[in-house]
């Protein structure tokens, strides 16, 4: 019935009759309906005092979200019962207000006029995992379960699963699990996802292999754990098994399957995973739609991509406010990937139409376009994006403001850098970072180190990005001793494992300064002669100092480890070139050609 025709009913019949109360409140049931007229009408009639039509109404508005109205509501309400309760606390815990709905339920337990059911307990144990602080509080309930002898449904269970899942409290999760009675599917997949986190591939493997039902929710947990952790190539074997004995692929399976075939760059799996997405006629979904855009841009298909966005487009054009998001996530993509590509000038072209287009510009956009501006050190489009984002009100997002001070320090306006730095309201690691890395790449090497110390000070602890800039500094200034304490502190005082770019920053420490002994010295004692890129860091020492016995030691090294990877071959014969060993310098391109190794053409761009 339109809303016209239903609210010129009289009050006095609404009140003379409790279904006329009831149909009413059937027709507010539509999603974004308006409440307040059946409000309007309880409160005429007098049935507010009526607890089942109270309840109702609390449903209504937290149905429609109106979180500040059932709130009023719930206050006003004299006589609660535990389903008045419960649709609060679920309610707010839908729509993230999970702080809130723990006050409610503090307040429920400290009235103690309503002992709260399975599904209140269970909404209380859900708000509790999604804020950091509150594992004491997801602790106490659980305890308060168990010494009242609350006959715990599946539901419930999980709730206290995925609570210590959340927190990493691994050996409670694995007792809890061991002693449940009843699970299902979700309690598998929420210690299953558990191990993964751990980085456990075979235990999470054995795992799934003895789930007794393996639903696709199951599958999904497992291809995405794999490959969040790095575990492609067995991710992808499970990938091929499921399309042979598991069930059907859903929106979440294509969109973790696309994601595979970007990270191993493989355009054939992508097409395949199209081509089912099509049988499926799953095309239309928006969250897979953008999974295969990104695809697309991550296998360089950037002409496949394109075509994909300009359907996305037109379908977004006839679609309802809930594409919005969805059609600002395909602008990211697209521009996102010919950046990736360094093909800055369509990127550049997309960015023009967007804002043309009066589309919403998101802070990931402005981000890319800030790193195309830094890569290809073009200071006035940076400034353009600058003046943008102080216009948008985005000066505040962390990742925005260390794209801003790279992109200037890029641009050879460290000044530039430095102010943005210390206008930034937010002051975090991130930043800190990227300004000590500013300050390195400038062979500001004593800078760097001020910088880092004024951090420490301010009482931020350093991570492994920050090392890699203060080793970088101390290794671009020659500062030999500062950059031995420095790998020590990073180690022994902060417990941070040195990673690849940490090496190398430490040979090439060593290397400039021609201690090229104490490379090799320094390479075996870490355990790290297996890694191409130190020894590329020690041929390029080598060459700085033109040894060429160490040369002939360290090349033939480089080239052992990885005899397809043609860089390895070009760097050690430019290396021989440079030092006027042509007899060596032609050993190596004979190898490249006996091995069929072949350098791809040389590619420039020149800006107008």
């Amino acid at each position: 019935m339109p809303a016209k025709l239903l609210f010129s009913l009289p009050g006095t019949h609404i009140a003379s009759s409790t279904n006329k109360i009831k149909n009413l409140a059937s027709y507010c049931s539509f999603p974004h309906f308006n409440t307040h007229p059946y409000h309007s009408a309880l409160i005429k009639s007098g049935f507010t005092h009526i607890l089942h039509f109270s309840n109702h109404l609390l449903a209504l508005y937290l149905k429609n979200s109106d979180s500040d109205n059932a709130r009023k509501l719930f206050d006003e309400i004299p006589q609660r019962d535990v389903r008045t309760w419960t649709m609060l606390i679920s309610g707010l815990s839908r729509y993230g207000h999970h702080r809130i709905a723990l006050d409610y339920f503090a307040e429920m337990q400290n009235e103690g006029m309503v002992a709260p059911n399975a599904f209140t307990l269970s909404s209380a144990l859900k708000c509790c995992a999604s804020v950091n602080d509150r594992l004491q509080a997801g602790k106490a309930i659980h305890g308060w379960i168990i010494r009242n002898g609350i006959d715990m449904d599946v539901a419930l269970n999980n709730a206290v699963l995925h609570l210590y899942a959340k927190f990493r409290m691994f050996d409670c999760l694995r007792r809890f699990f061991e002693l449940m009675d009843d699970k299902d599917s979700t309690s598998w997949n929420v210690v299953m996802a558990a191990n993964l986190s751990k980085g456990n591939m075979e235990k999470s493997l054995d795992f799934f292999r003895r789930l007794p039902i393996k639903s696709v929710s199951s599958w999904n947990t497992i291809l995405d754990g794999l490959l969040q952790h790095g575990f492609e190539k067995k991710a992808l074997e499970l990938l091929y098994e499921m399309v042979k004995v598991g069930p059907n692929f859903d929106r979440v399976t294509f969109s973790i399957s696309l994601a595979l075939a970007s990270s191993l760059r493989s355009l054939e799996l992508g097409r395949q995973i199209h081509s089912q997405l099509l049988r499926f006629e799953m095309n239309e979904d928006s969250f897979a739609s953008t999974s295969l855009l990104d695809m697309y841009c991550k296998c360089r298909e950037m002409g496949k991509a394109s075509m994909i966005f300009q359907e996305l487009q037109l379908r977004y054009s006839k679609g309802s406010h809930d594409d919005l998001m969805a059609q600002t996530v395909s602008w990211s993509t697209i521009i996102s990937g010919y950046v990736q590509h360094g093909m800055i000038e369509d990127a550049l072209l997309y960015f023009s139409s967007m804002i043309r287009n009066q589309l919403e510009v998101d802070i990931f956009t402005l981000t890319t376009i800030v790193t195309a501006s830094a890569d290809t050190a073009s200071l006035e489009l940076g400034q353009q994006i600058h003046a943008r984002t102080l216009k948008l009100g985005h000066v505040q997002d962390i990742i925005l403001c260390s794209s801003m001070i790279d992109m200037y320090a890029k641009c050879g306006k460290l000044d530039d850098s430095w102010s943005f730095f210390r206008k930034a309201r937010t002051s975090n690691i991130v930043l800190w970072s990227v300004m000590i890395s500013s300050y390195a790449r400038h062979g500001w090497g004593k800078e760097a180190i001020h910088l880092f110390e004024l951090m420490q000070n301010e009482g931020i602890r350093p991570n492994e990005v920050s090392f890699v800039g203060l080793l970088s500094a101390c290794s671009h200034a020659g500062l030999i001793e500062e950059g031995c304490k420095y790998f020590k502190m990073m180690i022994d005082v902060y417990g941070i494992q040195p990673t690849i770019e940490h090496f190398a920053c430490m040979v090439d420490l060593f290397g400039r300064a021609g201690h090229l002994k104490e490379i090799k010295d320094f390479v075996y004692a870490n355990g790290i002669h297996h890694l191409r890129e130190v020894w590329k860091a020690y041929l390029s020492s080598c060459w700085l100092h033109k040894n060429v016995e160490m040369i002939n030691l360290v090349s033939k090294k480089l080239i052992e480890l990885q005899p397809s990877e043609v860089d390895s071959y070009l760097l050690t014969s430019n290396t021989y070139s440079a030092n006027d060993v042509w007899e060596e310098a032609a050993k190596v391109r004979s190898l490249m050609l006996e091995s069929e190794v072949r350098k791809l053409p040389g590619q420039s761009w020149i800006k107008s």
